[in-house]
């Protein structure tokens, strides 16, 4: 069942969703070479937990940390360790948090140090399939159009497109109705309306669509151990169109990048 919220549920996500983006926001001055996943997930807790807000991964389903943290080949859900971080990896960092009783939700994918060329194309790409796809949750449309949309943009530049992890919606729990599946067909599934809250996801392989599992029961990676990308974010239907929740605002302060790639999907100017 689609839980609709209502303009004041939506700011209350709004502001769990701010205490991710700060975090990422953080973490992007730390991730560089020689730092272990390990030291920034214990960061991104005690960053959390200073806006008065808990970790939402910490305990979920039994997942021991904080961070979400998939280094390369590894798709989602890997496990913060003390391996260091090296010159020309890629890290992708999904956080969670509990704010007023609501969850926020999304993830980016950070070059650690120069990456290489097609590295650096993969993250554009899924990057760029992550607005393609919010472009779509509008009143009206169905979730088959996103998926199609990001699916469609993602093989026309040779990438795989996982299908078994997806979005899905989002509120007073993580995973809320429908799945937002990466792929998928025009005019299917479950319809938009006013009020829904997501998050979207794009996670996308340089090589074959197709993942594994290693025996922690968490880590997913590439089954041909070809880098993978995931970018996320937390999206709400306002006046019949995408408005972003979550924001890559504060990553880019951090990082020196201008861009104005979230200025379609907000009502009002952000101000960090």
């Amino acid at each position: 069942m689609i839980i609709v919220k209502t303009r004041e549920e939506i700011e209350l996500m709004r502001e769990a969703a701010l205490v991710v983006s700060k975090t990422l926001g953080m973490l992007a001055s730390e991730v560089k070479p020689g730092v272990t996943t390990l030291q920034l997930d214990k960061l991104a807790e005690e960053h959390i937990r200073a806006q008065g807000a808990v970790p939402g991964f910490l305990g979920l389903y039994d997942f021991p940390n904080s961070l979400c943290m998939s280094p390369n080949a590894q798709v989602v859900h890997g496990i913060p360790n003390n391996t260091p971080l090296q010159e020309g990896d890629i890290i992708s960092i999904d956080c969670g948090s509990i704010k007023n009783g609501y969850y926020g939700d999304h993830a980016y994918t950070f070059a650690v140090g120069e990456v290489a060329p097609e590295i650096e194309k993969l993250l554009k790409v899924t990057k760029e399939s992550l607005y393609v796809g919010i472009r779509e949750f509008r009143v009206g449309k169905r979730v088959g159009d996103v998926g199609y949309a990001i699916q469609n943009y993602c093989e026309s530049e040779g990438y795989g497109v996982v299908r078994e992890l997806v979005g899905h919606g989002l509120g007073k729990t993580m995973h809320e109705d429908p799945e937002m599946p990466n792929y998928g067909r025009r005019g299917r599934g479950k319809k938009f309306v006013e009020g829904m809250t997501v998050a979207i996801e794009p996670m996308i392989n340089l090589g074959t669509r197709r993942i594994e599992q290693l025996k922690d029961g968490w880590t997913i990676l590439t089954a041909d151990r070809k880098a993978s990308a995931h970018f996320e974010h937390d999206v709400a239907i306002v006046n019949g169109k995408p408005e972003l929740l979550s924001t890559f605002a504060y990553i880019y302060d951090a990082l020196g990048i201008e861009s104005d790639e979230e200025d379609e999907f907000r009502e009002k100017a952000l101000v960090l």
